[in-house]
């Protein structure tokens, strides 16, 4: 079939159709406003335009991409500004606001010397080692003693005391029997007094545990910074915070050893990281430890920066204390200033950087040796000192102290006592942030004694009781009768125990201790009871108000009738202790317990009578205090003073006694006080102290031996010792087989001054028969001499007195 073709007249029409489109369009075009510009132009311009159409449509993405790229690169740019301001607000903040929280320091009493003063070669040298001075046979500088020919030369520190500034002194100290001889300078002109520093026996940190000691740039010894400048950051004067040749010669050498032996980090990388950073490792905090690093270093000193890392980098833990700062460091490990450090001991401490615990001197001694060996090794090779220099440093011991042997480690049961009594007039915060400095009553000697003779006394008594060792415990309290100063205080049969301290906290029965309460009662009545008079020593049965009947017995379960006070004392008689207090009223004992300074309340029953109620023995200590020193009681109290970190004084703890009880019956107490050592249940003291020294003091046990107590005081010392288990066991121990014995071991080392009390004005003596109580006469049978108030005396004579009486009638009026 043949295929239709197009109609002509279609395709005519189609072309007609398309004519008048385009005859329209040209129409308008020539109607539009010449400014537009002309049809001709235009055309070109629309034919250019057709023409680039392809191109544009190519640019102008890329110019939107341009301006996005733009604008995000602008906001980087604020962003980093940004977070740069940001942490250079961190740094100014951490720099320029309190660096650190500078824990309390706290210092023994200073030696004051003296011609006279009681003082042994053996305290002088131990006096001498706790404050870290070095033993020379010629001494140059300061911190350096000597001792030949009977004399000691001492080159002192300087020190700011609370009340002044004393220099370096050097002195000549002679010792002749136990005391001062003579007391000079180096040109041998007599000096009247001087005082060693006081010794730095700890500090008062805070809850996060970190301690330190501030040291400044100049304190630095040049040794040390040379040191620290060899190992850890050569170019430290040079660089910016950031050093990129150290971080590419730590990556070299660190490569070719197969391992990390050397950091790239610079001192200021280290001490942003330590000071502001958290510990947590990423590589944000790399960077930002990089910015802040920068910034540190166009914000401070090359010195103060070095100051700052000298005070915050970490080298050692003790415990539960952190060891923070070349100037804490330096005493933890040497018992010296840091300023006084010799260059192998610097190296050390520069070791520990790298890692405290790893290279820790006491635990790994020889890993120790070998790093601070590697740092003066390195010290050479970087020309900071002599070869042979460095062979002789690197040939010496660590000589590091033994653990336990510092000064922290020696007084952990005083120092909580301080703190608790700091409390009362300061704020935690106050004691840990402020950097007081808190000048204390200790006195080192007396507590190296205590120390040492508790703890070989207690192993003496397990051993001769045959009682397993370790099991006893013990608390000892030693302080000044007349200023109620505390001189010595022990917790823990540990000395270096800083847990539950038993001084303080350990609250017993204190048994016969509370008999002087009874008698010191009845004594303050001269018209009804005197040291002759003759009290009950018989049986009591007593209904309590529980209806149980109280039966005391004595602990020898005898009954004696009728003997002296004095007697009844001496032999700390219970049923006379219990017949005479209900004579006099229970309530009346308590109050005088309360005004010797019992601290605690105690119920009126008549078991208190027999000192069934709880005391520490801190109480018991202010307790016998206030006998020793006459009926005077001087708050016990372990503070002298307080001075802020600018050396001024907030707080002064001057000297307060009141009159607490009479004089005349303190008197009478004190003296049948050396009764009980002389002849009582006291009396096997005397293995220990000779009877010359007139020791007052009394024995204490409680039920069943689970209590052995002693109290007692000479001229210059009154002391409380406590004996017992931790679980409340008996010990099979009295008074006088358990604590008797460490007071007097005590005593005997620190050679306790004898006691000779001064009779009041009103106290007369008189000659008595004490078995009846009777006035007699010297050179009568059994007739003892005894202290009485003037116009208590007896009055009725004895056989003897008598005879004496009628004697001296018949020779004077012949009758």
């Amino acid at each position: 079939m043949a295929r239709k073709r197009p109609s002509r007249r279609k395709g005519a029409h189609k072309r007609r159709k398309t004519q008048q489109r385009a005859a329209a369009q040209k129409k308008r075009s020539t109607q539009r406003p010449a400014a537009k510009g002309s049809g001709s132009s235009r055309a070109k311009g629309a034919s250019r335009a057709a023409r680039a159409r392809p191109g544009t449509r190519a640019k102008r993405p890329a110019r939107r991409y341009g301006r996005v790229l733009l604008a995000l690169g602008m906001l980087a740019l604020l962003s980093i500004g940004g977070y740069a301001l940001y942490l250079s607000a961190e740094v100014r903040v951490a720099f320029d606001g309190k660096r650190w929280a500078i824990p309390a320091r706290v210092y023994a009493r200073p030696l004051e010397l003296y011609e006279g003063a009681a003082l042994t070669r053996e305290q002088l040298r131990h006096e001498l080692q706790i404050l870290g001075y070095r033993h020379m046979r010629q001494p140059a500088g300061e911190a350096q003693w000597g001792d030949g020919n009977g004399r000691f030369v001492i080159h002192t520190r300087a020190f700011r005391f609370w009340d002044g500034e004393q220099p370096a002194l050097r002195l000549r100290v002679g010792l002749s029997r136990g005391a001062v001889s003579s007391l000079s300078d180096e040109r041998g002109r007599a000096l009247d007094i001087v005082r060693l520093e006081p010794a730095d026996i700890g500090s008062i940190y805070p809850a996060h545990r970190e301690d330190r000691v501030l040291v400044r740039r100049a304190d630095l010894p040049d040794h040390l910074v040379e040191a620290l400048l060899a190992v850890e950051d050569r170019r430290f004067f040079s660089h910016h915070g950031v050093d990129p040749r150290g971080i590419a010669r730590a990556f070299w050498a660190n490569l070719r050893a197969g391992g990390v032996v050397e950091g790239g980090s610079t001192l200021t990388q280290q001490l942003v990281k330590n000071f502001i950073l958290d510990p947590k490792r990423s590589l944000w905090r790399k960077i930002n430890e990089a910015l802040m690093a920068l910034i540190v270093e166009s914000r401070y000193s090359k010195d103060e920066i070095l100051e700052a890392y000298a005070n915050e980098i970490f080298l050692g833990q003790d415990g539960d204390r952190a060891i923070h700062g070349f100037g804490l460091a330096a005493n933890f490990y040497f018992n010296r200033p840091l300023k006084e450090l010799r260059l192998h001991e610097a190296a050390l401490l520069v070791g520990l950087v790298k890692g405290a615990s790893y290279y820790n001197p006491r635990r790994h001694p020889a890993r120790a040796l070998e790093r601070r060996n590697l740092v003066i090794r390195q010290m050479q090779e970087q020309g900071y000192i002599a070869a042979e220099t460095a062979r002789l440093a690197s040939a010496l011991p660590l000589g590091v102290s033994a653990k336990g042997r510092g000064n922290e480690h020696r007084y952990p049961g005083f120092i909580q006592l301080v703190r608790r009594q700091l409390q009362a007039d300061y704020r935690d915060e106050d004691l840990t942030s402020e950097g007081l400095k808190i000048f204390t009553t200790l006195d080192p000697w007396d507590q190296h004694i205590v120390a040492r003779e508790v703890g070989a006394g207690l192993a003496e008594i397990e051993k001769a009781r045959r009682i397993p060792g370790s099991t006893l415990q013990a608390a000892v309290v030693i302080a000044s009768p007349q200023s109620g100063e505390i001189r010595a205080l022990l917790g823990d049969r540990d000395a270096a125990y800083a847990g539950f301290n038993r001084a303080l906290d350990a609250r017993r029965p204190i048994g016969s201790l509370a008999k002087v309460a009874v008698y010191l009662s009845a004594l303050a009545q001269p018209d009804r009871y005197t040291l002759a008079t003759l009290v009950r020593d018989e049986p009591v049965r007593l209904e309590l108000p529980n209806g149980n009947i109280w039966t005391p017995q004595n602990f020898d379960h005898e009954v004696h009738g009728r003997v002296s006070l004095l007697t009844a004392l001496a032999e700390s008689l219970n049923l006379a202790a219990v017949n005479t207090g209900l004579e006099i009223g229970v309530g009346e004992v308590v109050d005088t317990l309360e005004q010797l300074g019992a601290g605690e309340e105690v119920d009126a029953y008549p078991s208190a009578l027999l000192g069934a109620f709880p005391l520490s023995p801190l109480d018991v200590t202010q307790v016998y205090q206030t006998v020793a020193a006459g009926g005077f009681r001087a708050p016990l109290h372990a503070i002298r003073e307080v001075l802020d970190a600018q050396h001024q004084a907030l707080q002064r703890y001057p000297l307060e006694v009141r009159r607490s009880v009479d004089p005349a019956a303190a008197y009478l107490l004190t003296t049948s006080l050396q009764e009980v050592v002389r002849s009582g249940t006291g009396r096997s003291l005397g293995r220990y102290l000779p009877a010359s020294a007139g020791v007052a003091g009394k024995t204490g046990t409680t039920d069943d031996l689970r209590d052995s107590w002693f109290a007692g005081f000479g001229g210059d010392r009154v002391a409380t010792v406590w004996v017992g288990r931790d679980d409340n066991k008996p010990t099979g121990l009295t008074g006088s087989s358990g604590a008797l014995r460490i007071f007097g071991r005590v005593m005997r080392g620190l050679d306790l001054q004898p006691l000779t009390p001064l009779p009041p004005a009103n106290i007369g003596f008189q000659w008595v028969e004490p078995a009846s109580g009777l006035r007699s006469r010297e050179g009568c049978e059994g007739a003892v001499q005894l202290p009485f108030v003037r116009g208590s005396e007896p009055a009725q004579g004895s056989a003897c007195a008598g005879k004496d009486e009628r004697g001296i009638l018949h020779r004077l009026f012949g009758l």
